[in-house]
């Protein structure tokens, strides 16, 4: 499929509602899609569309309901989970698909413990005045999971509000989840996860000094601290990477360079053909293909052959993409 580049970031003056805000008047009364939404992957994106259907039919606005931290990090704090968009990831891709404000509700202790009815009562028809809610399948909602999507219709007819539910979508007869498109992304099938994703795989990082080795080497690199918890596999990419508005081609490292620290992972991004500093500068990497694996070079020498050579790789890649 094509590349698909993220959108632009939101506007400052995109709706982001906080719980502890008033809603404004124009936004009451919407289609409320509901979800985590990690990495808002095609099957987020059906769901968030059929809101959006529903709302333009009625004449009413469309809010995205989300959470943050992902309840999962709440629920198993000692367990790291990698997140296929962090909040502000999340944030742009929800906004980038025409909503009209996004609710973000902090999952803590109050959060997972507020009863279904609570959750309904206090949060759908007091705060947002919803009219109607879209979810996706397998959704569930209060404390211990006991509202489900029945629950959820049962309480629309008493509390004035519709319910819809969203089927899941399949890709290849496999269904699309954050959990697969993870599993992709650890063993390096970059293909498969930003098919499920329906945009490219991209992360957004500011720029650090480094050892400034790939200087030498002839390949002088941007370095890139990811969240720990990141599985992507650790190897060689062809990259797009998005500043100022602009999107260039490049060739990243992800890794423990185990040629010289075998430190912490790192990702290391050359730009072809740039020449300006980008210490302290905010870059989307943008996921186009995997190369090869991670390797050790027994020579300086061998490893700017393959470095030669994972250049070409890339600017193929990225070519065709």
């Amino acid at each position: 499929m094509p590349l698909i580049l993220p959108p632009p970031r939101p506007a400052a003056s995109f709706p982001v509602l906080a719980r502890d805000a008033a809603v404004p008047d124009a936004l009451r009364g919407a289609v409320v899609a509901i979800g985590n939404f990690d990495g808002v992957h095609r099957g987020h994106k059906h769901v968030v569309e059929a809101a959006r259907r529903r709302a333009a039919e009625a004449g009413r606005p469309t809010i995205v309901m989300t959470f943050e931290p992902h309840p999962r990090a709440y629920f198993q704090p000692d367990v790291p989970l990698f997140r296929l968009s962090d909040p502000a990831a999340k944030a742009r891709l929800l906004a980038g698909l025409g909503i009209d404000a996004l609710a973000v509700l902090p999952f803590d202790r109050t959060l997972a413990e507020t009863p279904a009815d609570a959750f309904e009562t206090e949060l759908l028809v007091d705060w947002l005045g919803a009219a109607d809610v879209v979810v996706g399948r397998d959704f569930h909602y209060g404390a211990r999971r006991r509202g489900s999507a029945e629950t959820l219709q049962q309480a629309g007819r008493s509390k004035g509000f519709g319910v819809s539910q969203v089927k899941a979508l399949d890709s290849g007869g496999a269904t699309i989840s954050s959990s697969a498109i993870r599993d992709a992304l650890a063993a390096g099938d970059v293909a498969t996860a930003n098919d499920q994703l329906g945009h490219a795989w991209f992360v957004t990082a500011t720029v650090i000094h480094g050892e400034k080795r790939g200087r030498e080497l002839g390949y002088p690199t941007a370095n890139l601290k990811l969240d720990p918890a990141c599985g992507l596999r650790h190897g060689i990419y062809a990259v797009k990477v998005g500043l100022d508005g602009r999107w260039l081609d490049g060739v990243a490292s992800f890794g423990r360079r185990p040629t010289f620290d075998n430190g912490a992972p790192l990702l290391e991004v050359h730009v072809f053909d740039f020449a300006e500093s980008l210490y302290g500068r905010d870059l989307d990497i943008v996921f186009a293909g995997f190369i090869r694996p991670e390797a050790k070079f027994e020579t300086l020498d061998a490893l700017i052959v393959q470095m030669d050579q994972d250049s070409r790789d890339a600017r193929a890649i990225l070519d065709g993409a």
